[in-house]
């Protein structure tokens, strides 16, 4: 290849047609041969005329401009000029491939893999060995084997990013032992990180050749959660952006979506990085049924926190006097009060102390409770991690051995003090303001919430240390202290409003609601019955992605290597032992890869753009300038300004609503039965929906009769759809609505016959979590005449009008797939093989298991998309190949299965007719 600059010559032999240019220059302005002059003496009678329209003695120089205008682009053209071209390097030593395959190599993980085909392709050409080295911890210590690279495609292809961090071999020496001869080249496809085993393996490449890194073309973004006395989320990135916070659960049908969305913190940017602290600031009846944490618009495990134990539901034992029966004795017990208070948020358990301990509860709530028998098992329960929260009361107020009570957070006077009684010198006092950085910072205490009785502590220097709420006058209200992993809290008043009226205030529910969710669900390790659940089993795991999917032939793990996070053997996912779930994340802190003497591959670096199809066509444009230059100077001048006024100048006809613009490709679409995809605005969704719609065409190009033509994208706005037959619509959410003219289309094509395949592509969404395009579908399709709709039956026409099928997935599976309900007469009968459904074609069909990214192929006929990994993902993709073959036999030919029930009936019918004839 020459380079010349930014361009480059395929065929740079072509160029030396060039030379010919000033020849033909030269021939082409030559004069015409002398003429003889011959003496004819009527010639005398022309004399004085004027010719008005004289012929050239030689051409002009702007036509003759033109014309080797046009030489030299057809020149340059047939020399293969391609703009920015890629060299290659050239070497014929052997090829390694390393991809990072952990959760950082998600994003953007299709464009990875074309990277390494491109080089495993070339490597192919070059007859160089090559080798790929999947970085996902499960290669063990063997070598690794270089081979012919194209042997390594379907590898490649098959492969996907695993749900834990990148992962090298231990030891790249030996992993390079049967290394071929010559000088190694390595193409290292980073996801940004640093990981273990990294600088190694970079000094033991770079000492046996060059090695160049492709960085990430995103930023990379985690999310992770931390277990403190308030759980909350940390949002890590490599850039200063901050998407929301997802939190995905069931609603209250069950049907699992966003239910809130979380503003990330302030930012803290160190060594590159940026973190995000978010508090997960949601209702407590919200919060209990989220599912998942997801950052927005990320397609990762690492941007994904499964809820545990951790931020769900906390179990509260109460332990008190019983209630009586009577309803106005049940509004003097304290249990009453906690209950009204607690059970809105948290799964109760009452009883004695010994059966609310068996519960093993996350809090336990003393009321006016003193000389406890249990009292020894009480306080291994707190030192474990446990809460204890008491209230003061007439019994302890009067106990003798108050001051020698265990498992208070201070030390109490005996007999109490009575502020507000008859025989007392003061008021009931008030609340003082809260502290800014104690649990019950941000409440508001009314004004009216008043303290009559209190026991009083005796003073100590950590009393003030220990007081998180105090009386006006500063006398304290609650206070706290800790103990082993786990904390004491003393009401110094009555849980019920015998003491004071906080129990009957709504800040009497916001203070235990706060203490409560303080309790901590320590890891499994820390837990008292580990050596009961040493193991923990694996319930459901993530992919790479962040897709969830049942845990199958999973080992369970042992307690100590569940502690160590994510890795091969124990991918991100819910584990449980006994009642316990624990989530194992993929996300966490990071830090940026470093690359001392590697090369950095500028990403813009891209197969250069052929430009021989624009040379080609600026040449034919330039003969046609040449075309009518040349009339023009024959006499045709006028004709010629008229031709070029109307191809040029002349306005076409205004286009408007009503009529839609009747284009060459309409034309085109309809004589080749051409597939057709509504144009979103969104080019990467466009050109997914274009290569689907190509895939499946060669299917059916391939399979059957049908031979549609090259797909067609339609502007709703504009173009005429009463020559189309099926329309594929993917629905993004930031699409435009269209106009009120063609919803009045699009009804009218729906009545004439035609189908609209709606495809709101968040099947992957459906286990993890992420934007729910429901509510965008019903905005866009709300003005239509659609039928009432159900899932697709087992015996609907769909299922059978080409291949038997019991499924219809796309990229995803497991969504359900709609069409227009049967009717109430669509009953099954006997000797039919199935019911008489819809005498018609369903105009629509919706379901999001994104069908255009199965279908997909690109230039070369490859898949666009991966889907699954190995044989079960092609398996996958053959399927959603046949759902869309039978769509369009569906789409064309109606339901001429269902027609086959007639049969019999024709059949007899036609005997009966001949056995009437005479």
């Amino acid at each position: 290849m020459l380079i010349l600059g930014p361009l480059g010559f395929v065929t740079p032999w072509v160029l030396s047609a060039l030379i010919v240019l000033p020849v033909l220059w030269l021939i082409l302005r030559a004069m015409p041969p002398t003429p003889r002059r011959v003496a004819f003496p009527g010639v005398a009678l022309l004399r004085g005329l004027t010719d008005r329209t004289p012929v050239a003695r030689r051409t002009p120089w702007w036509l003759l401009l033109l014309r080797l205008l046009a030489v030299a682009a057809l020149i340059l053209a047939f020399a293969g000029p391609v703009w920015k071209p890629v060299l290659r390097t050239g070497s014929d030593g052997p090829l390694l491939v390393v991809m990072d395959a952990g959760w950082a190599a998600a994003p953007g993980w299709a464009g990875r893999q074309t990277r390494a085909e491109r080089a495993l392709t070339e490597a192919a050409a070059d007859g160089r060995p090559a080798a790929l080295l999947l970085a996902d911890g499960r290669s063990g210590a063997e070598p690794l084997v270089f081979a012919a690279a194209d042997t390594l495609l379907a590898r490649l292809r098959a492969a996907r990013p695993v749900s834990w961090e990148t992962a090298l071999p231990d030891d790249p020496e030996a992993a390079l032992a049967d290394l071929p001869d010559g000088s190694l080249s390595t193409l290292w496809l980073a996801d940004g990180l640093d990981h273990p085993n990294r600088d190694e393996w970079l000094a033991a490449l770079l000492a046996r050749g060059s090695v160049t890194v492709v960085p990430p073309a995103v930023p990379v973004r985690a999310l992770s959660l931390h277990d403190e006395d308030t759980p909350s989320l940390t949002l890590t990135s490599t850039d200063q952006t901050a998407p929301e916070i997802l939190a995905i659960g069931p609603d209250p049908q069950g049907v699992e979506r966003e239910l809130a969305r979380l503003a990330p913190g302030e930012a803290i940017t160190e060594a590159g990085i940026t973190t995000r602290p978010t508090a997960i600031d949601l209702p407590p009846e919200l919060r209990n049924r989220v599912t998942r944490f997801q950052v927005e618009g990320e397609a990762h495990a690492g941007a994904v926190v499964l809820a545990d134990d951790r931020v769900k539901r906390r179990k509260v034992g109460l332990v008190g006097d019983a209630d009586a029966h009577a309803e106005g004795q049940q509004l003097l017990s304290p249990l009453y009060y906690l209950r009204r208070a607690l059970a809105p948020t948290s799964d109760l358990v009452e009883g004695g102390l010994g059966d609310v301990l068996d519960a093993a509860p996350d809090v336990i709530i003393l009321a006016d409770q003193v000389e406890m028998a249990e009292i020894g098992e009480l306080a291994e329960w707190v030192d474990a991690g446990g809460l204890l929260i008491r209230f003061a009361g007439p019994r302890m107020a009067g106990y003798e051995g108050l001051m020698d009570e265990p498992l208070l957070p201070v030390t109490l006077r005996q007999g109490g003090r009575d502020i507000g009684g008859a025989l007392s010198w003061g008021d009931p006092r008030g609340l003082e303001p809260f502290d800014t950085d104690g649990p019950f910072a941000g409440l508001t205490s009314p004004g009216d919430v008043t303290v009559r009785a209190q026991l009083m502590a005796q003073p100590s220097p950590e009393l003030a240390e220990r007081t998180i709420a105090s009386l006006s006058d500063n006398t304290p209200l609650v206070t706290r202290d800790r103990l082993g992993q786990g904390q004491v809290v003393l009401f110094h008043v009555t849980a019920n409003a015998e003491w004071s009226n906080l129990p009957l205030s709504g800040l009497f529910v916001q203070m235990l609601e706060r203490l409560v969710a303080t309790a901590r669900t320590t890891p499994a390790e820390q837990q008292a019955d580990d050596r009961e659940h040493p193991f923990w089993t694996p319930e459901m795991v993530l992919d790479g992605f962040g897709r969830s999917h049942p845990a199958e032939d999973l080992a369970p793990v042992a307690a100590e290597d569940l502690a160590k996070g994510t890795g091969p053997d124990r991918p991100a996912g819910i584990y449980a032992a006994g009642e316990r779930r624990l989530a194992l994340n993929a996300g966490g802190h990071f830090t940026l890869a470093e690359w001392p003497g590697a090369v950095f591959e500028d990403r813009s670096d891209v197969p250069g753009r052929d430009l021989k199809g624009l040379l080609l066509a600026a040449a034919a444009l330039i003969l046609a300038l040449d075309v009518l230059g040349s009339a023009a100077l024959a006499r045709g001048g006028r004709i010629a300004a008229l031709f070029l006024v109307a191809l040029f100048g002349l306005p076409g006809e205004r286009a408007t609503a009503q009529e839609p613009v009747l284009d060459s490709e309409l034309i085109r679409a309809a004589n080749e039965v051409a597939l057709a995809y509504v144009e979103t605005g969104d080019e990467e969704v466009d050109q997914t929906s274009y290569e689907g719609l190509r895939g499946l065409s060669l299917a059916l190009r391939q399979r059957t009769s049908v031979e549609p033509g090259e797909p067609i994208g339609i502007d709703l706005n504009e173009d005429d759809l009463s020559m189309l037959t099926f329309i594929y619509w993917p629905v993004t959410a930031d699409q435009p609505m269209p106009s009120p003219q063609a919803y009045l289309r699009l009804n009218h094509y729906l009545r004439l016959g035609g189908m609209i395949l709606f495809d709101t592509r968040d099947g992957d969404v459906a286990g993890v979590g992420g934007p729910d395009m429901s509510a965008s579908l019903q905005t866009l399709a709300a003005p239509l005449e659609i039928p009432p709709l159900a899932p697709v039956p087992e015996d609907h026409v769909l299922s059978r009008s080409f291949y038997l099928l019991e499924d219809f997935p796309g990229r995803w599976q497991g969504r359900p797939v709609w069409v227009e309900a049967p009717t109430m007469r669509a009953e099954a009968r006997e000797g039919m093989p199935f019911r008489q459904l819809n005498d018609g074609v369903s105009p629509v069909v919706i379901g999001g298991n994104s069908w255009a990214e199965a279908w997909a192929v690109d230039d070369n006929g490859y898949p666009s998309f991966p889907i699954g990994g190995g044989w079960e993902g092609e398996r996958q993709r053959e399927i959603s190949f046949r759902f869309g073959i039978n769509l369009i036999m569906y789409v064309l030919t109606g339901n001429y299965k269902s027609d086959q029930v007639h049969v019999p009936a024709l059949l007899d019918r036609l005997r009966v007719e001949e056995e009437l004839a005479p």
